[in-house]
């Protein structure tokens, strides 16, 4: 379980560093999605982590803040992607 975290958590940033270095207007959104899913799926295996008693409560309560902060963020970074320029 803790090399899965390590992965989907790893893939948060290489698919935002990934999309961007394309250059493409149609793969980066592509990929921030992508990034956004893997947010989810470390959050996921936390959660579990949590569940099974693999992480603690002052561990588990240390990073809820971080998933908090980092999950809109990365709907705006999505959002200033899709939005069509005015004018």
């Amino acid at each position: 379980m803790g090399k899965q975290i390590v992965r989907s958590a790893d893939s948060v940033g290489a698919n935002i560093a990934e999309g961007q270095g394309r250059y493409s207007y149609q793969d980066n959104p592509h990929f921030v999605k992508i990034a956004r899913g893997s947010l989810n799926e470390t959050r996921h295996w936390l959660r579990l982590a949590y569940a099974r008693n693999l992480l603690t409560q002052e561990q588990s309560d240390r990073l809820h803040p971080l998933f908090n902060e980092l999950s809109p963020k990365l709907n705006a970074y999505l959002n200033s992607l899709t939005q069509k320029p005015k004018g």
